[in-house]
């Protein structure tokens, strides 16, 4: 039972990680310094899928539900936990390239709004 638990454990960490390097650009414009975490989080993110590589939370999801009893599953975090969110469809490369597209473009406007008001105020 546990491991169950920590299996969602690191699910919610998972997700909120993937959330972080979406959207986590949009604390930067409030805390400029957050920049320092972000923009690794979002390098990592964006290397990962491009990359078509598989999140090291991935497995020890997997392996925390395997100790848990459950059967685990094939495939990356995000093409078993969050395209089925998104999309009905399987997660393939091309999504995958999409997905860390969106990213890179969601954060080089914000990214951009912080720099112009940096300049503004210097």
């Amino acid at each position: 039972m546990p491991y169950r638990f920590l299996a969602d454990v690191v699910v919610l960490l998972h997700l909120s990680f993937v959330a972080f390097v979406l959207a986590g650009g949009l604390l930067v414009l409030r805390w400029p310094r957050a920049a320092c975490l972000h923009v690794p989080a979002m390098l990592w993110g964006v290397a990962v899928e491009w990359s078509g590589a598989i999140c090291p939370l991935t497995p020890l999801e997997v392996m925390l539900r395997r100790w848990g009893g459950e059967a685990g599953y094939g495939g990356g975090f995000v093409e078993h936990t969050v395209l089925p969110l998104l999309y009905p469809a399987a997660l393939t490369r091309g999504v995958q390239i999409v997905l860390g597209s969106l990213v890179v473009a969601v954060n080089a406007i914000v990214y951009a709004v912080v720099f112009a008001a940096s300049a503004r105020r210097a």
